[in-house]
């Protein structure tokens, strides 16, 4: 099982940025997945979850209203488009796949993302 996000970078405040995470070594459309992020010196967080069709998506609060987390099964690729990024949503993003008999996930290796002018 791998996940590859890739997407991270610099964004000026204001600004939007679109993560990409790519699933391979398992079916991907077998899975929820969902997004987490963990800023220097703070716990990861997760900041959402889309069911495997992609009909259900449930989002942070601090989030809900400027990202959005769609996937694509045919390409086993999940998205995390970011709007109106904030200087407080510096952190490094990972995607997640979600075991729900084992109520776990399974992280990938993170991208950075900055924001700053």
């Amino acid at each position: 099982v791998q996940l590859v996000e890739s997407g991270g970078g610099l964004v000026q405040p204001g600004g939007s940025l679109r993560l990409s995470c790519a699933g391979t070594g398992f079916i991907f459309s077998n899975y929820d997945m969902g997004w987490a992020r963990q800023a220097p010196g703070k716990e990861r967080d997760l900041l959402g979850v889309i069911s495997v069709t992609g009909r259900v998506t449930v989002y942070a609060d601090s989030v809900k209203g400027r990202f959005t987390i769609s996937r694509d099964n045919a390409q086993n690729t999940l998205y995390l488009h970011m709007n109106n990024l904030k200087a407080e949503d510096a952190a490094v993003y990972y995607c997640y796949m979600h075991f729900p008999g084992l109520g776990s996930n399974y992280y990938g290796r993170g991208t950075q993302v900055t924001v700053s002018r």
